[in-house]
């Protein structure tokens, strides 16, 4: 198995959002109670909220990919602090939650690896993002829902 991370979003970034109000793009946030039938994936923390917490909405730019590939996502956040992910080698439970994922894997140059990308149900995603791991055009993974294209997490290979 190739190692590799989850990545979270900065916690400055949550900060940010949750400190002014406002997302990546200057838009107020929008404040989201979480409910049992929902699906509300925080990014910091890459859990799903229970149901009564309270989420805030916001436009996030992604680090990564850069340039033509480059689009703002919506994600959710936990309004209340909470713990960044730390998880290695564990594909984060708002991954496996989600129905449909996108598995999106980008080469040095931030170029889409087309033939490698793979639409599944995030409880059937290890073998899609193993392989796009493993080949070595592959720099990064970025995770997205399959329908509305919301980045759920960056996938980065580790060492040792």
């Amino acid at each position: 198995m190739t190692k590799f991370q989850c990545v979270p979003i900065a916690t400055e970034t949550a900060d940010h959002f949750r400190r002014t109000g406002l997302d990546d793009r200057g838009n107020k946030v929008r404040r989201v109670v979480a409910t049992a039938s929902g699906n509300f994936p925080c990014r910091h923390c890459l859990r799903l909220a229970r149901p009564g917490e309270i989420m805030v909405l916001g436009s996030y730019n992604l680090p990564q990919p850069l340039g033509i590939y480059w689009t703002p996502s919506p994600i959710f956040l936990h309004e209340e602090e909470c713990p960044r992910s730390e998880a290695f080698n564990e594909v984060a439970p708002i991954i496996r939650a989600n129905p449909l994922v996108s598995v999106r894997a980008y080469d040095v140059d931030h170029q889409c690896l087309y033939d490698l990308g793979r639409v599944c149900s995030g409880s059937d995603v290890d073998d899609p993002l193993q392989i796009a791991l493993r080949d070595a055009r592959t720099i990064f993974v970025n995770i997205h829902t399959a329908r509305p294209g919301c980045l759920l997490s960056l996938v980065e290979r580790t060492v040792d």
